[in-house]
């Protein structure tokens, strides 16, 4: 299970003007809420919180939020980015509690090389790169390992075929499709079979404009 520790700050104000302020200050507005918590705004600091979400899976990270005083075990539920500037405006924290499962979305690991890429030259093309798991927050994993080497051209991989670790249920829709291995792809024609090909057709206009005289 990945961890990783951010300072936060409770808050008593609410609304547009308050959030504008706490921006220009440095910080960014949020909200703690979870079993048995009212939800209660907080902040925490802009350039820290940046600098965390670059090294971490933030849908499946848990964040221990040092809390006034008090540690709290969340999940990043939400970050709302200005669409233009990408600066986060708001975030939301969901705190964890032992024995109540949550949903989170965790990255995938392709492991192996398949046999249709190996030996047929085919194409891997990954078209899921996390998977939506349930599982309780002591049990979150960094990653979802999926073996793909015993796939051959035309075969793929669908969400109901994965084997996950005892203690992990998948949410997503079995049927939804993980990954697949394509045919290889035709080499395009050179310049030199191009005139190859063409060289009977010029032979046969020949021979044709022989045959009139």
């Amino acid at each position: 299970m990945a961890s990783a520790k951010l300072e936060a700050t409770l808050r008593s104000e609410s609304g547009k003007g308050a959030s504008r302020k706490i921006r220009m200050a440095g910080s960014i507005p949020g909200v703690i809420y979870g079993h048995g918590r009212q939800p209660q705004s907080l902040t925490v600091n802009a350039r820290e919180t940046e600098r965390l979400l670059q090294h971490i899976a933030a849908g499946s990270t848990v964040i221990e939020l040092n809390l006034n005083n008090s540690v709290a075990r969340t999940l990043i539920r939400e970050i709302q980015r200005h669409p233009f500037k990408r600066n986060i405006l708001h975030i939301d924290f969901q705190e964890l509690v032992a024995g109540e499962t949550v949903e989170v979305r965790c990255p995938i690991v392709y492991v192996g090389t398949s046999d249709g890429v190996r030996n047929e030259g085919g194409i891997l093309d990954q078209i899921m790169h996390e998977l939506l798991i349930e599982v309780d927050p002591s049990s979150i994993p960094n990653h979802i390992d999926v073996d793909i080497s015993a796939l051959k051209v035309g075969q793929s991989l669908h969400v109901s075929d994965l084997k996950l670790p005892a203690g992990i249920k998948v949410a997503d829709e079995g049927t939804l499709t993980v990954c697949v291995v394509q045919q290889p792809k035709q080499a395009p024609a050179t310049a030199a079979d191009a005139a190859a090909a063409a060289e009977p057709e010029v032979l046969r206009q020949k021979k044709a404009e022989e045959d009139k005289k």
